[in-house]
């Protein structure tokens, strides 16, 4: 039921998951999912880089640890590290990004829910497909552009880290009830 996998999901971290191989078929189900998000005036400013193989995800780790080393002062080898650390660890990163309406026919946060939206969507498959997941947004989204391709307008969100994942989900939590969240009118 859906009302249970909303409830039930939960950030899984790339230090949990197995080795055990996220398939490009699953990978493709929840990129489906992602692009049936509700969007404003249909711009699906959605845009994904899919870091699937051992070969793109160590490139991407190595690329993290030299981007975190160039963007500070005094870098420190364990922080440069645990940076690329993710990736190494994970089945499958995903650069979230967001391709901005060229027009800028509606406003620029919309887009950004509506990419918000495509990720809940692959968060909530994912888990359907008993696979962890976990969105970063590190400082270092800003250069991913000189590892990767964006087109002009488009900006990366964050990594959607997935890997297999067969351990006990801790137990769901809210600070407070929604009828504390909800004034009726």
């Amino acid at each position: 039921m859906l009302a249970e996998i909303i409830k039930n999901r939960r950030a899984i971290y790339p230090d949990a998951y197995s080795n055990e191989p996220v398939l490009k078929t699953e990978i493709e189900q929840i990129l489906e999912a992602a692009n049936w998000a509700p969007t404003h005036k249909r711009t699906e400013p959605w845009r994904f880089k899919v870091f699937h193989t051992e070969t793109s995800r160590t490139a991407l780790s190595s690329f993290l640890g030299e981007a975190y080393v160039k963007s500070v002062e005094n870098p420190s080898d364990f922080k440069q590290k645990k940076m690329g650390q993710k990736a190494l660890q994970s089945g499958c990163v995903i650069a979230i990004c967001m391709q901005r309406d060229p027009d800028e026919k509606i406003p620029e946060w919309e887009e950004v829910a509506a990419v918000a939206m495509a990720v809940q969507n692959m968060w909530l498959t994912a888990h359907d497909l008993k696979i962890g997941a976990y969105w970063s947004s590190p400082a270092l989204l800003k250069y991913l552009g000189d590892h990767v391709s964006l087109a002009e307008g488009e900006r990366c969100l964050g990594f959607l880290y997935m890997g297999k994942f067969h351990g006990e989900l801790p137990e769901g939590t809210r600070k407070s009830s929604i009828n504390e969240k909800t004034v009726w009118l």
